[in-house]
């Protein structure tokens, strides 16, 4: 009887362990899935200056620097071994759509723009457009104010403080040192 009851028993392990293995294969399945589903939150990368088409367009050779400061910012990259350069760069990374890169260089002689060069930029409409990200804004507030909305936020005139009377200055100072002698 001993020996019958182990072989059942062996045999009800067996069937334990293939049931095991066998499980082990759809838990695989089901784990990526899982992982395919729950995502860590990627933070979207944006660095560098953005430059609209619309700043390219008013960049013309002769500029000062401090014009195409005043134009496009402050550049991403100057260089002491390049003094004569300055070069914009802009980088766009996000989950789930392809990188964007620009880059613009503006080259100099002396203080004056000689040439730049150039990727083709996108206008500002068409890059904040690529910024909207299908997520769902709440409505926004009307926000207009007229006399009757702004009566309750009306700030009471102060009342006018009487002027001392101070007296006259003086009509000379005092020396600040000893006279030398």
């Amino acid at each position: 009887m001993p020996a019958l009851v182990s072989g059942r028993s062996l045999s009800a392990l067996l069937l334990a362990f293939c049931a095991a293995l066998s499980g082990c294969g759809s838990f695989d399945g089901a784990s990526l899935r899982m992982t395919e589903a729950i995502t860590p939150y990627k933070v979207e990368v944006v660095q560098g200056n953005f430059v609209a088409s619309e700043q390219v367009k008013l960049l013309a050779p002769g500029q000062t620097r401090a014009q195409v400061r005043d134009l496009l910012g402050t550049p991403m990259i100057t260089s002491i071994f390049h003094g004569e350069r300055w070069d914009y760069t802009f980088s766009l990374r996000r989950k789930g759509v392809q990188s964007q890169a620009r880059r613009l260089t503006v080259f100099f002689k002396g203080d004056a723009v000689d040439h730049f060069d150039n990727d083709p930029m996108p206008t500002e409409a068409e890059f904040v457009a690529s910024l909207d990200t299908g997520r769902k804004v709440a409505q926004e507030p009307v926000l207009e104010a007229n006399p009757d909305s702004l009566k309750p936020f009306a700030v009471a005139a102060p009342a006018p403080v009487a002027k001392a009377e101070l007296p006259p200055l003086p009509a000379s100072y005092p020396p600040l040192e000893e006279p030398k002698r």
